[in-house]
């Protein structure tokens, strides 16, 4: 029972911080551990913070995959590999094609594999019921083998790589003296075995003529057709067969399309190409690959017959918080030490939520209770993660489990966590060539509760000296980002892990009635300060829920 695995994404959320991260490398290794025919990979939902870059440099461990969206993808879909043809093929060959191919639309290719055109089923019977004309055999510039083929004729005099590119097609029925009349030159002429037809028909300057019923073809036309210049092809199908196969003969050039030609990416995301797909008559789709390489066709009924991309959630489980689409994944467990937030899911999944500092608490338990050996490198990824989340163990949200999973993690890893503490938040605050957007965005969260919406981002730094700077810089972008968002209200919290406290800057309508709700303050100039707030989690946003609900119940 081989086969290729199911790859599986463990993902944080959008602006991860450092917790996120390590924590989907850890838990991609614990599954990867356990074997059970899956594929786990670790990946971020968002760019990694100087803090997280210089963890993961520190422990040689490679950044995660970014994955900013989790909806499914071209090459997710069944693609048919549906061999592509050469625009001179003839029409019954193509349409013998799809009968064998049960498909409906054929790829037309270049000697390079690159897409020319489409012909469809349609175009087919278009081409034989509209088209009567006696001239579109040589119009359509017909290979004198697609004749052969499809009338499964024998090429007696001529050239079988010739091209058919002028004249008519005509039946000779009448006498001889008749057909003269009406055979121009470079014509095709369908006869019989008489002789005397046969004859009229080259000395009028046939192109061709087309012998039924499989007659013997005398020595003397044969050479009167060769000094004339005359193609002479013996068919065993009767005159009425090769009348109505003789449309069938030309290339499916004549009918292709190739005009506002609509191709699919294998990057392309299926809920962006759905529209395309069904606002057109055409069912199936070119795969092409960047370069124009033919690839493979898609349906419409592919769509529905699409396997999710599955993905395992760490240190979140609300929507406003996750990579987009995460409605559209199939979601096979949640890791969080958060509030349970607004995340559904479509089927139950292994929900792991407990009251720690720190998601890799949680992770360094898993390890425990399974029994697997933590790596050294992971070690120091897991440790580095409690520290950041609990402030060297200064933050309210830090428990006895916190402390007791880094002190046996820095032993593996062979780290000191106070020294080591230290030496991560310098390394992590140091935003002298960040721009505002980046600093803003470093560790961002979006909350919602009933119909308010705000946004609030932190940075933790050991200089209070270089938080006036980052406030300075800050100020107007909180204004601007709120806008671009459509957000009521925008807070970034400046936390001071030395001192313990947080300067919190806030912008919107209510956000100041907000703060002197929660916290009994008002901010002054968009600023205020809260002693003894350093946590997001546990002291921010609890008290924000509570002067929202009590103004609510008002």
């Amino acid at each position: 029972m081989g086969g290729k695995k199911k790859e599986v994404y463990i993902l944080g959320h959008r602006n991860p911080d450092t917790d996120s991260i390590c924590s989907a490398i850890a838990y991609a290794d614990v599954k990867n551990k356990e074997n059970d025919g899956n594929h786990y990979v670790a990946a971020r939902a968002g760019q990694l913070s100087p803090e997280t870059s210089y963890v993961l440099q520190r422990f040689g461990m490679r950044q995660p995959t970014y994955v900013n969206n989790i909806g499914t993808r071209v090459r997710d879909m069944e693609i048919r590999k549906i061999p592509g043809i050469s625009e001179d093929i003839s029409m019954k060959k193509a349409w013998n094609l799809m009968a064998e191919l049960n498909a409906v639309t054929l790829p037309i290719i270049d000697a390079d594999n690159r897409l020319n055109g489409l012909i469809t089923i349609n175009d087919i019977a278009t081409s034989y019921m509209e088209n009567q004309d006696s001239t579109l055999l040589a119009m359509a510039k017909t290979p004198y083998r697609n004749i052969l083929e499809t009338l499964e004729a024998e090429l007696v005099v001529g050239d079988p790589e010739a091209v058919f590119e002028h004249g008519n097609v005509l039946i000779a029925v009448a006498n001889p003296d008749v057909m003269e009349n009406y055979i121009e030159h470079d014509d095709m002429v369908i006869t019989g075995n008489r002789y005397e037809s046969q004859l009229s028909a080259i000395e009028s300057g046939a192109g061709c003529i087309v012998i039924c019923l499989g007659a013997q073809v005398s020595r003397s036309i044969q050479k009167l057709a060769l000094d004339n210049g005359c193609a002479v092809l013996v068919t065993p199908l009767d005159t009425y067969t090769v009348a109505r196969r003789i449309n069938q003969c030309m290339p499916v050039r004549a009918f292709m399309r190739t005009k506002n030609l609509i191709t699919f990416l294998p990057g392309d995301y299926t809920d962006s190409i759905k529209d395309s797909m069904q606002n057109t008559r055409i069912r199936d789709f070119p795969v092409v690959d960047k370069t124009g390489q033919y690839l493979g066709m898609i349906s419409r009924r592919n769509l529905l017959g699409i396997r999710k991309r599955s993905v395992i959630l760490v240190d979140h489980n609300e929507r406003s918080q996750a990579v987009d689409n995460i409605e559209d994944a199939e979601i096979l467990e949640i890791i969080d030490h958060h509030r349970i937030g607004s995340l559904e899911t479509m089927a139950p999944v292994y929900f792991r939520n407990e009251p720690v500092g720190c998601t890799a608490t949680i992770i360094y338990q898993i390890y425990r209770e399974k029994g697997f050996d933590i790596p050294p490198n992971i070690a120091g990824l897991l440790c580095s993660a409690i520290l950041s989340d609990t402030l060297v163990f200064r933050s309210p949200t830090c428990t006895m489990m916190d402390r007791m999973a880094a002190q046996a993690l820095s032993e593996i890893a062979g780290i000191d966590c106070q020294a080591f503490g230290i030496e991560m938040f310098t390394a992590g605050s140091n935003l002298k060539d960040k721009t505002p957007e980046e600093i803003f965005y470093q560790d961002y969260k979006k909350f919602e509760f009933g119909d308010v919406s705000f946004g609030v981002g932190q940075i933790n730094s050991m200089s209070g000296g270089e938080l006036d700077e980052i406030e300075k810089r800050l100020r107007p972008y909180l204004e601007k980002s709120c806008k671009e968002h459509g957000l009521s209200m925008m807070f970034f919290m400046l936390t001071n892990i030395i001192e313990e406290s947080t300067r919190l800057m806030c912008y919107g309508e209510s956000a100041d009635t907000l703060v002197q709700e929660a916290f009994g303050r008002s901010p002054q100039a968009g600023t205020v300060w809260l002693k003894g707030v350093v946590s997001r989690k546990k002291q921010l946003i609890p008290a924000f829920i509570e002067a929202i609900n009590k103004e609510a119940a008002v």
